[in-house]
């Protein structure tokens, strides 16, 4: 939904009616995933999609529906062999959409969502239309219990999105809880010509891409304009000191072993998603002699993957860039890394401390 709040805040300010639509679940092959979300105001005006074209169309009635009736509707679309003109997804898999109004009983919960700067999650009762925003240390509405608020701030940790049935009986409540977390971070280190289109495909992929080098006459803002940070340090000591998670990638492009090794002494031994060192056969077995040599394990050397990318042949910046984008949302999604025509199964498959967030004044806040 952070991919159109700047529209919706716009509404907000103009105090315009509207509807959102949002994927809270899918089967098979699906166009977008859950989460994404397509809005509709009053006007007639629309925002976002949810499905690239298939089922737009339909979306936007039962945005306008919802927005008459002021109720929360659920509907589910799919390919209908029977009926080939049945409004449905044409890749062959099924989405359920929920559409709900906004309204007095959601939307400062949803205003506070699409101004927070930093990790929060929007939880929503799929059937009253009811909602709370959560952050790391804050909370706007008070419409759920503390089972589900602590359910809900658990998969906000986790950056998960989905939907949730907690409680039994007449106390039984199901709600979707929409995470939305910073940009994975992308570390390149190594201020040469391959870490420029590096750094241009981590920021196409979505990443917050920062470049590292120990020197100054290559580590500049002028040479990585695309870059979000320009880092002047050794490489070892950057990556000690630094934020890391379980979604970071690290990219070793220097291939000389002064920075190499103590770097990836560090690298390797951090909870974060991917490790690649560029370098050729011969640079890679030297390079896994020393850090044996420095007490670097063969349990931590296994997560090590040298050469860094997928075998394209590859040859300039920007084709090596493509390979190493390559294996790492293989690695990240689960991916064989072969050609979709020597592949089985399902194309679309998931293996599978925060910024403050400044909540507006005139929102109901609970800490």
């Amino acid at each position: 939904m952070r991919d159109i709040a700047a529209q919706l805040l716009k509404w907000h300010a103009a105090h315009q009616p509207y509807a959102i639509a949002s994927i809270i679940s899918i089967g098979g092959s699906a166009p977008r995933p859950v989460g994404a979300a397509l809005a509709v105001n009053a006007g007639g005006e629309v925002v976002g999609s949810i499905s690239g074209g298939c089922v737009e169309g339909a979306v936007y009635e039962l945005c306008r529906d919802a927005l008459e009736t002021g109720e929360t509707l659920r509907e589910t679309f799919g390919y209908s062999d029977s009926d080939a003109f049945a409004v449905g997804l044409t890749c062959g898999g099924t989405i359920e959409v929920l559409v709900q109004p906004v309204t007095d009983a959601n939307r400062a919960a949803l205003e506070a969502m699409l101004r927070a700067e930093g990790s929060a999650a929007l939880v929503r009762d799929v059937h009253s239309g009811e909602a709370v925003a959560l952050g790391d240390w804050w909370s706007v509405g008070t419409a759920f219990t503390e089972t589900v608020v602590a359910e809900a701030r658990a998969m906000l940790d986790a950056g998960a999105t989905g939907l949730r049935t907690l409680g039994c009986g007449e106390d039984e409540v199901t709600v979707f809880v929409e995470s939305h977390v910073p940009p994975p971070r992308m570390i390149v280190f190594g201020a040469i010509d391959f870490a420029g289109a590096v750094a241009r495909i981590g920021k196409f992929l979505g990443y917050h891409v920062t470049v590292c080098d120990a020197r100054t006459v290559f580590a500049t803002r002028a040479r990585f304009p695309e870059a979000d940070d320009v880092v002047v340090e050794w490489p070892d000591r950057y990556l000690a000191r630094t934020r890391v998670d379980a979604r970071t990638v690290l990219c070793v492009l220097t291939h000389d072993a002064k920075f190499d090794v103590p770097l990836l002494e560090v690298a390797l031994r951090l909870p974060v998603a991917f490790v690649g060192a560029m370098g050729s056969r011969r640079t890679h077995e030297d390079r896994t002699r020393r850090l044996r040599e420095a007490g670097v394990s063969a349990a931590e050397l296994a997560r090590l993957r040298s050469p860094i990318g997928l075998d394209l042949g590859g040859r300039t910046p920007e084709e090596t860039a493509v390979s190493i984008a390559a294996e790492i949302v293989a690695l990240r999604r689960g991916g064989s890394g072969l050609p979709l025509t020597l592949s089985g199964g399902p194309i679309h498959r998931d293996s599978s401390p925060l910024p403050d967030l400044e909540v507006p004044d005139h929102l109901e806040v609970t800490v």
